[in-house]
């Protein structure tokens, strides 16, 4: 994110020419990365606590 500042702070005409594509590109893939890895996290979580309400469930049903 600083290479992206830094660069952006070179100038408009080095910008409007592509200047700062390459680093662009590459905070994208960062960011890209790092929401990958929220998603996968927060889908195992989603996955556990849909487990332990169907138990819970399960649990009452049983008991009724």
């Amino acid at each position: 994110m600083t290479a992206l500042d830094e660069c952006h702070a070179r100038g408009f005409l080095f910008r409007a020419v592509g200047g700062c594509n390459a680093v662009k590109t590459a905070v994208n893939r960062c960011l890209r990365g790092e929401r990958l890895e929220r998603t996968r996290e927060n889908r195992e979580k989603a996955f556990e606590a849909k487990k332990a309400r169907e138990a819970m469930w399960a649990e009452i049903d049983a008991n009724t």
